[in-house]
């Protein structure tokens, strides 16, 4: 009874507040009602383009057009921030490589790893600029961007760099990092085509190599099962 008591009487007490604010209350009620409706709009409109988005893209990737870059990047262009432009623009980017533009390519990777920094396929990308770079015949700028995605989460990426840093090394001459490379590729996959082809490089490379000059722990490597 008193509690139903207390109740009345600060309803009674607030009464007076509230006619005197009642045009401000209901100006607060439709304002939240609006925010929430804008909310709701924008997020069926972010849908919708997701979906239209996607459309385009598998249309694409199913149609005589899939190997023309231009076709991915006006999705991407046209989607930015969806999932679908994402992916539209990394195809783009790897389908003017495909077609040996690699300077376009690389252009593309990098602009996906400036837009995109937290995507899934960041460390692919990452490769993407290196290998773009390395088909230019700039070895060093490649060198340095196969280091970057050396440094990933990604280990198949991971792998991928150190084998195409070995390549590099043993073009220039470092026959050493070169084997100390092919030989971490070899074990990271012991059964895989990446880590066949490192300890096939790695054997060819030792055999060239002076006893003197073949690091110690790879004279005790263990044997790889080579897969052909």
């Amino acid at each position: 009874m008193q509690s139903q008591d207390a109740t009345t009487l600060f309803l009674f007490k607030l009464w007076p507040w509230i006619e005197a604010n009642k045009n401000k209350l209901i100006a607060g009620v439709l304002i939240i009602i609006a925010a929430i409706f804008v909310i709701y709009y924008l997020s069926w409109q972010h849908e919708q383009k997701e979906i239209a988005a996607g459309q385009a893209l598998t249309q694409t990737m199913v149609s005589a057009t899939a190997a023309q870059p231009e076709v991915y990047l006006k999705i991407a262009d046209e989607n930015p921030g969806t999932v679908a432009g994402q992916r539209a623009l990394l195809q783009g980017a790897t389908a003017s490589f495909s077609a040996g533009r690699f300077a376009d390519a690389q252009t593309q990777f990098q602009k996906f790893l400036d837009a995109y920094p937290d995507n899934d396929f960041f460390p692919q990308a990452t490769l993407g600029v290196a290998a773009s770079l390395e088909a230019q015949g700039k070895l060093d700028l490649a060198a340095g961007a196969y280091q970057r995605a050396v440094n990933t989460s990604d280990a198949t990426t991971v792998s991928a760099a150190k084998f195409a840093l070995a390549r590099i090394d043993e073009q220039q001459g470092k026959s050493t990092e070169a084997l100390n490379l092919y030989t971490e590729v070899a074990r990271a996959n012991p059964e895989g085509t990446l880590g066949s082809e490192a300890a096939l490089r790695m054997m060819e490379l030792k055999s060239k190599l002076p006893i003197a000059a073949t690091p110690a722990s790879q004279t005790a490597l263990a044997p790889f099962t080579l897969t052909h």
